[in-house]
Protein backbone atom coordinates (compact mmCIF):
# COMPACT_ATOMS: atom_id res chain seq x y z
CA UNK A 1 0.00 0.00 0.00
CA UNK A 2 1.53 3.30 -1.08
CA UNK A 3 0.41 6.20 1.06
CA UNK A 4 1.79 9.46 2.40
CA UNK A 5 4.21 9.12 5.33
CA UNK A 6 1.93 11.33 7.42
CA UNK A 7 -1.81 10.68 7.54
CA UNK A 8 -3.84 13.69 8.64
CA UNK A 9 -7.48 14.61 9.06
CA UNK A 10 -8.56 18.18 9.69
CA UNK A 11 -11.79 18.65 11.60
CA UNK A 12 -13.86 16.83 14.17
CA UNK A 13 -13.03 13.32 15.19
CA UNK A 14 -16.46 11.73 15.37
CA UNK A 15 -15.71 8.10 14.82
CA UNK A 16 -17.09 4.65 15.46
CA UNK A 17 -15.90 2.77 18.52
CA UNK A 18 -13.05 0.77 17.05
CA UNK A 19 -11.76 3.72 15.03
CA UNK A 20 -11.20 5.77 18.17
CA UNK A 21 -8.22 3.61 19.09
CA UNK A 22 -6.89 2.43 15.73
CA UNK A 23 -5.56 3.94 12.52
CA UNK A 24 -4.65 2.00 9.43
CA UNK A 25 -0.92 1.86 8.98
CA UNK A 26 0.72 4.45 6.77
CA UNK A 27 3.54 2.02 6.08
CA UNK A 28 3.82 -0.39 3.15
CA UNK A 29 3.28 -3.63 5.04
CA UNK A 30 -0.51 -3.26 5.48
CA UNK A 31 -0.16 -3.87 9.22
CA UNK A 32 -2.20 -1.94 11.80
CA UNK A 33 -0.86 0.62 14.18
CA UNK A 34 -2.62 1.84 17.27
CA UNK A 35 -2.92 5.35 18.62
CA UNK A 36 -0.50 5.64 21.52
CA UNK A 37 -1.12 9.20 22.70
CA UNK A 38 -3.35 12.23 22.66
CA UNK A 39 -1.44 15.52 22.52
CA UNK A 40 -1.85 19.27 22.16
CA UNK A 41 -0.46 20.50 18.84
CA UNK A 42 1.17 23.92 19.37
CA UNK A 43 2.31 25.93 16.32
CA UNK A 44 5.33 28.22 16.60
CA UNK A 45 5.94 31.53 14.79
CA UNK A 46 2.81 31.42 12.65
CA UNK A 47 3.27 27.69 12.04
CA UNK A 48 6.83 27.92 10.80
CA UNK A 49 7.30 24.99 13.17
CA UNK A 50 5.36 23.24 15.91
CA UNK A 51 5.71 20.99 18.92
CA UNK A 52 3.35 18.73 20.86
CA UNK A 53 2.50 18.68 24.55
CA UNK A 54 2.14 15.06 25.68
CA UNK A 55 0.98 15.75 29.25
CA UNK A 56 1.38 18.54 31.79
CA UNK A 57 5.17 18.35 31.65
CA UNK A 58 6.43 16.42 28.57
CA UNK A 59 7.04 18.05 25.18
CA UNK A 60 7.53 16.27 21.86
CA UNK A 61 9.27 17.45 18.70
CA UNK A 62 8.27 15.79 15.41
CA UNK A 63 11.48 15.00 13.57
CA UNK A 64 9.74 14.18 10.28
CA UNK A 65 7.14 16.96 10.01
CA UNK A 66 8.15 20.62 9.74
CA UNK A 67 4.77 22.33 10.10
CA UNK A 68 1.52 21.48 11.82
CA UNK A 69 -1.04 20.06 9.36
CA UNK A 70 -3.67 22.14 11.19
CA UNK A 71 -2.16 25.52 10.38
CA UNK A 72 -1.71 28.06 13.16
CA UNK A 73 -4.54 26.60 15.32
CA UNK A 74 -3.82 24.92 18.62
CA UNK A 75 -5.75 21.64 18.66
CA UNK A 76 -5.83 18.34 20.48
CA UNK A 77 -4.87 15.38 18.31
CA UNK A 78 -4.49 11.61 18.32
CA UNK A 79 -1.04 10.46 17.27
CA UNK A 80 0.97 7.37 16.52
CA UNK A 81 4.62 8.05 17.25
CA UNK A 82 7.95 6.43 18.00
CA UNK A 83 10.51 7.99 20.34
CA UNK A 84 13.90 8.59 18.72
CA UNK A 85 17.23 8.16 20.49
CA UNK A 86 18.13 11.85 20.45
CA UNK A 87 16.07 14.77 21.77
CA UNK A 88 15.90 18.23 20.24
CA UNK A 89 17.24 21.04 22.40
CA UNK A 90 14.45 22.57 24.47
CA UNK A 91 12.09 19.61 24.07
CA UNK A 92 11.90 16.43 26.10
CA UNK A 93 11.67 13.92 23.24
CA UNK A 94 12.17 13.81 19.49
CA UNK A 95 9.65 11.52 17.82
CA UNK A 96 8.85 10.00 14.45
CA UNK A 97 5.19 10.58 13.61
CA UNK A 98 3.31 7.89 11.70
CA UNK A 99 -0.11 9.52 12.04
CA UNK A 100 -1.72 12.64 13.41
CA UNK A 101 -5.49 13.19 13.52
CA UNK A 102 -7.14 16.22 15.09
CA UNK A 103 -10.11 15.97 17.43
CA UNK A 104 -12.87 18.51 17.85
CA UNK A 105 -11.37 21.27 20.03
CA UNK A 106 -13.74 23.84 21.52
CA UNK A 107 -14.06 26.61 24.06
CA UNK A 108 -16.38 26.29 27.03
CA UNK A 109 -19.70 28.17 27.11
CA UNK A 110 -21.32 30.04 29.98
CA UNK A 111 -24.57 28.92 31.59
CA UNK A 112 -27.79 30.59 30.51
CA UNK A 113 -28.67 31.03 34.17
CA UNK A 114 -30.44 27.83 35.17
CA UNK A 115 -30.60 24.14 34.30
CA UNK A 116 -33.81 24.38 32.29
CA UNK A 117 -32.45 27.16 30.10
CA UNK A 118 -29.16 25.32 29.61
CA UNK A 119 -31.01 22.17 28.56
CA UNK A 120 -33.11 24.14 26.10
CA UNK A 121 -30.08 25.76 24.46
CA UNK A 122 -27.40 23.09 24.72
CA UNK A 123 -29.55 19.95 24.84
CA UNK A 124 -30.03 17.21 27.39
CA UNK A 125 -29.88 14.14 25.17
CA UNK A 126 -28.23 11.08 26.73
CA UNK A 127 -24.49 10.69 26.31
CA UNK A 128 -21.94 8.49 28.01
CA UNK A 129 -18.38 9.42 28.93
CA UNK A 130 -16.10 6.47 28.23
CA UNK A 131 -13.35 5.42 30.62
CA UNK A 132 -10.41 5.54 28.22
CA UNK A 133 -6.90 7.03 28.05
CA UNK A 134 -8.32 9.80 25.86
CA UNK A 135 -10.67 10.89 28.67
CA UNK A 136 -8.28 13.07 30.59
CA UNK A 137 -7.61 16.52 32.03
CA UNK A 138 -4.17 17.77 31.06
CA UNK A 139 -2.43 20.79 29.55
CA UNK A 140 -5.42 23.03 30.23
CA UNK A 141 -7.93 20.82 28.40
CA UNK A 142 -10.72 18.47 29.37
CA UNK A 143 -10.69 15.81 26.67
CA UNK A 144 -13.59 13.35 26.61
CA UNK A 145 -14.29 10.22 24.68
CA UNK A 146 -18.08 10.08 24.49
CA UNK A 147 -20.66 7.58 23.27
CA UNK A 148 -24.02 8.36 21.66
CA UNK A 149 -26.77 6.38 19.97
CA UNK A 150 -26.52 6.61 16.22
CA UNK A 151 -29.51 7.37 14.02
CA UNK A 152 -30.40 5.91 10.66
CA UNK A 153 -29.81 9.11 8.73
CA UNK A 154 -27.30 11.96 8.79
CA UNK A 155 -27.63 12.84 12.48
CA UNK A 156 -25.82 15.88 13.90
CA UNK A 157 -24.62 15.66 17.51
CA UNK A 158 -23.56 18.90 19.25
CA UNK A 159 -21.33 18.83 22.35
CA UNK A 160 -20.79 21.69 24.79
CA UNK A 161 -19.20 22.14 28.19
CA UNK A 162 -21.14 24.66 30.30
CA UNK A 163 -19.44 26.60 33.10
CA UNK A 164 -20.91 28.68 35.92
CA UNK A 165 -23.64 26.18 36.74
CA UNK A 166 -22.77 26.13 40.46
CA UNK A 167 -22.21 29.62 41.92
CA UNK A 168 -20.51 28.06 44.94
CA UNK A 169 -18.05 26.00 42.90
CA UNK A 170 -16.58 27.45 39.67
CA UNK A 171 -14.85 24.10 39.03
CA UNK A 172 -18.13 22.29 38.49
CA UNK A 173 -19.11 22.01 34.82
CA UNK A 174 -21.83 20.23 32.83
CA UNK A 175 -21.30 18.26 29.62
CA UNK A 176 -24.28 18.71 27.27
CA UNK A 177 -25.28 16.70 24.20
CA UNK A 178 -27.82 17.96 21.69
CA UNK A 179 -29.17 16.04 18.72
CA UNK A 180 -29.52 18.89 16.27
CA UNK A 181 -31.10 16.97 13.43
CA UNK A 182 -31.59 13.43 12.15
CA UNK A 183 -33.84 10.48 12.76
CA UNK A 184 -32.99 8.69 16.01
CA UNK A 185 -35.93 6.28 15.73
CA UNK A 186 -33.75 3.63 14.18
CA UNK A 187 -35.91 0.72 15.32
CA UNK A 188 -32.82 -1.45 15.67
CA UNK A 189 -32.26 -3.72 18.61
CA UNK A 190 -29.82 -3.60 20.16
CA UNK A 191 -29.21 0.09 19.37
CA UNK A 192 -26.09 1.07 17.42
CA UNK A 193 -23.68 3.34 19.24
CA UNK A 194 -20.82 5.51 18.03
CA UNK A 195 -17.92 7.14 19.83
CA UNK A 196 -16.33 10.52 19.34
CA UNK A 197 -13.71 12.64 21.04
CA UNK A 198 -14.03 16.29 22.00
CA UNK A 199 -11.60 18.57 23.86
CA UNK A 200 -12.58 21.70 25.79
CA UNK A 201 -10.14 24.50 26.61
CA UNK A 202 -10.45 25.31 30.31
CA UNK A 203 -8.82 28.75 30.40
CA UNK A 204 -12.21 30.34 31.20
CA UNK A 205 -12.07 28.77 34.68
CA UNK A 206 -10.54 30.71 37.59
CA UNK A 207 -6.79 30.48 38.00
CA UNK A 208 -5.87 27.70 40.42
CA UNK A 209 -2.60 29.58 41.14
CA UNK A 210 -0.51 26.48 40.70
CA UNK A 211 -2.65 24.33 42.99
CA UNK A 212 -4.42 21.15 41.95
CA UNK A 213 -8.20 21.31 42.41
CA UNK A 214 -11.13 18.97 41.90
CA UNK A 215 -12.90 19.48 38.59
CA UNK A 216 -16.40 17.97 38.71
CA UNK A 217 -18.03 17.06 35.41
CA UNK A 218 -21.76 16.27 35.34
CA UNK A 219 -23.75 14.81 32.44
CA UNK A 220 -26.99 13.07 31.53
CA UNK A 221 -26.10 9.44 30.76
CA UNK A 222 -28.28 6.64 29.42
CA UNK A 223 -28.79 5.61 33.07
CA UNK A 224 -29.56 9.11 34.36
CA UNK A 225 -27.41 11.87 35.81
CA UNK A 226 -23.78 11.06 36.54
CA UNK A 227 -20.69 12.93 37.69
CA UNK A 228 -16.96 12.35 37.81
CA UNK A 229 -14.12 14.21 39.50
CA UNK A 230 -10.88 15.00 37.69
CA UNK A 231 -7.75 16.75 38.95
CA UNK A 232 -7.17 20.15 37.33
CA UNK A 233 -4.44 22.77 37.48
CA UNK A 234 -4.34 25.95 35.39
CA UNK A 235 -1.84 25.70 32.56
CA UNK A 236 1.28 27.80 33.27
CA UNK A 237 0.94 29.75 30.01
CA UNK A 238 -2.64 30.64 30.92
CA UNK A 239 -1.44 32.02 34.24
CA UNK A 240 1.12 34.15 32.43
CA UNK A 241 -1.52 35.52 30.03
CA UNK A 242 -3.92 36.32 32.89
CA UNK A 243 -1.15 38.14 34.75
CA UNK A 244 -0.46 40.53 31.86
Amino acid sequence: MKRSSIMKTIGAAFIMLISATMFQSCLDNDSHQYVNAIVTVKPLDGNQAFYMQLDDSTTLWADNLAKSPFGDKEVRALVIYEVLDSAKDGYDQSVLLSSIDSVLTKKTVVTMGDKEADNAKYGNDPVEIVNDFTTVVEDGYLTLRFRVEMGMGNTTHLMNLVTGTNPENPYEVVFHHKIEKGDMASGMYPPMYGDGIVAFRLNSLPDTKGEKVKLTVRWNSFQGEKSHDFTYCTRPSDREENAQ
